[in-house]
């Protein structure tokens, strides 16, 4: 990852209003910053969420609280618990997709 075109700033998540995003089943709430090439989010995932699409996108995921599930389109299943990461990179051979059943906060960088 190069991160290029961002400034040095300092965010304050709990000053960022959410943004309600639907899934297959269940809801996210998106606090977002994004400068240059990079987004970053804090996500709380309700509990029985499941993403409506699989993605291409790279991304570093961290939980920060509760457990979530990272389907490939290969059929494998990775379960995060706070303090667990995970990291793909952009492109069409990683597709992926979250669910959770109990919830989770997590932090991601794209």
């Amino acid at each position: 990852m190069k991160i290029q075109d961002v400034q040095f700033s300092k965010t304050e998540w709990s000053k960022i209003t959410p943004v309600e995003y639907k899934g297959e089943k269940g809801t996210s709430f998106w606090r977002s910053f994004e400068d240059g090439n990079i987004r970053v989010r804090l996500v709380e995932y309700s509990p029985g969420f499941s993403s409506d699409h699989w993605c291409s996108r790279g991304h570093i995921l961290l939980v920060l609280e509760g457990e979530l599930v990272i389907k490939l389109k290969d059929g494998r299943e990775f379960t995060l618990t706070s303090e667990t990461s995970f990291q793909v990179s952009d492109d069409d051979s990683n597709p992926h997709l979250a669910y959770t059943i109990k919830g989770a906060k997590v932090f991601i960088v794209d």
